[in-house]
């Protein structure tokens, strides 16, 4: 009995770390910025990472919305090839003080529009670079983006954050730290966000979950060892 029990914990062990393992592809099925996070104030350059979730379609468009509310003097667009980049500016909700006086105004949208032989195409990615700064002293920064298939679907990538919902459809969020706060954080915790980070500019999917993922699968393992040990020494006692 106490084998058969062992037996069925290891199958459950094994089949929720192959969920766990599976759990950064479904998590990175959606429209991304990388890396994640960011410093206040300062200037970063971050990537929207765009995969086709469709079977029979391409995707032909991406718009990605720049919040005026928390404003960005500076947006820059790296080229991609096949691709069309189109700025909207819109006047800002506070205006942004720099060295050569105020910007009242600020890029709002930003719009890429492939050709024919430059789409997404299905089990493919695109990504599309940004850069950024000086960036404003918030939590956190939403970009909310539409997809487009060649079919004329769109998906709103739109859905805020939430504490404890999963949204169906979120949008991408840029964390934003204070200045220095970085530095006061454990080293060897900085270590394992720093090569999440990594993972994500590699294109190797959601690194942070991956992280995760794998720590809790060491875990896992180390608990079924103390309980195969455990049950060998009861049955020694026996």
């Amino acid at each position: 009995m106490r084998l058969t029990l062992a037996t069925r914990a290891a199958t459950a062990l094994v089949a929720a770390s192959v969920a766990a393992l599976a759990l950064p592809a479904a998590a990175s099925a959606h429209v991304t910025v990388n890396p994640g996070t960011a410093t206040q104030g300062g200037y970063t350059k971050v990537s929207f990472r765009v995969p086709n979730e469709k079977d029979d379609a391409n995707t032909v468009k991406l718009e990605i919305a720049i919040p005026t509310d928390k404003p960005i003097a500076s947006v820059s667009i790296k080229p991609v090839p096949g691709w069309t980049a189109v700025t909207e500016t819109s006047k800002l909700a506070t205006p942004v003080k720099t060295d050569d006086g105020e910007i009242t105004e600020g890029v709002s949208k930003i719009t890429w529009t492939s050709d024919a032989a430059s789409v997404i195409k299905p089990h493919q990615f695109q990504e599309f670079d940004v850069s950024l700064g000086p960036l404003p002293a918030t939590d956190q920064i939403v970009f909310k983006a539409l997809q487009t298939y060649s079919d004329g679907e769109v998906v709103r990538w739109i859905d805020e954050p939430a504490a404890g919902v999963e949204a169906e459809h979120p949008a991408p969020v840029l964390k934003l730290t204070k200045a220095g706060a970085a530095a006061s954080a454990p080293a060897s915790a900085t270590a394992a966000l720093d090569a999440a980070a990594a993972m994500n500019d590699d294109g190797d999917g959601d690194g942070l979950t991956i992280t995760l993922a794998t720590l809790g699968l060491l875990l896992g393992l180390a608990g079924l060892v103390a309980g195969v040990l455990a049950y060998r020494r009861a049955g020694r006692t026996g």
